[in-house]
């Protein structure tokens, strides 16, 4: 029987949850996620991650999904808006356990962020992959994702650069229910 697996948005008390699955997805694949260390969330005080996760949990602008399987944290994925006038949506630093990889709970946390996103106006929706992250690019494109031709180096390891993709969504906005109008015509 396969496990469980449920994503929900995080809670305003799950810093240290939030801090466990952010150093366990930079063990794990530290050339995936462009400006992040290990060093650095590991070092960053406890405060940091438990006021990011009480912001995360109210925010109409960023927010995380957590992965569970069986109850148990395996997996995030952030959403956010840029605060240029632009106000893209993006969705970033998507890690899944490798022992939960195969169940598809990737699929699952970019769904969740997308059709939040959508929820907050987004027709777009733009994801930076670090380009030795090939199978990161591939689950993107598999998702309607395509590369944009931006190219950027990454902040943290310069020798690195970094791929923008993007998603419309604008379908899926238009194909949600429509308010009623209570005014008669």
């Amino acid at each position: 029987m396969s496990p469980s697996l449920t994503v929900r948005r995080i809670a305003a008390d799950q810093g240290a949850v939030l801090r466990e699955l952010r150093t366990a997805s930079l063990r794990d694949a530290p050339y995936a996620f462009g400006d992040a260390t290990l060093e650095d969330a590991l070092s960053a005080d406890a405060a940091v991650f438990e006021a990011a996760a009480a912001r995360y949990a109210d925010s109409h602008s960023v927010t995380s999904f957590i992965l569970y399987t069986e109850g148990h944290p395996a997996g995030l994925i952030g959403a956010s808006f840029e605060s240029a006038p632009a106000r893209r949506a993006f969705v970033s630093a998507l890690w899944v356990a490798p022992a939960v990889r195969h169940l598809r709970g990737g699929e699952l946390l970019l769904n969740a962020a997308i059709d939040w996103l959508v929820a907050e106006g987004a027709t777009q929706v733009y994801a930076w992959i670090t380009d030795n992250n090939t199978t990161a690019m591939r689950f993107y494109e598999r998702f309607g994702f395509i590369a944009t031709g931006d190219h950027a180096r990454s902040k943290q390891s310069p020798e690195q650069w970094e791929t923008l993709l993007t998603r419309d969504v604008v379908s899926q906005v238009m194909n949600a229910p429509r308010a009623q109008s209570s005014q008669s015509h």
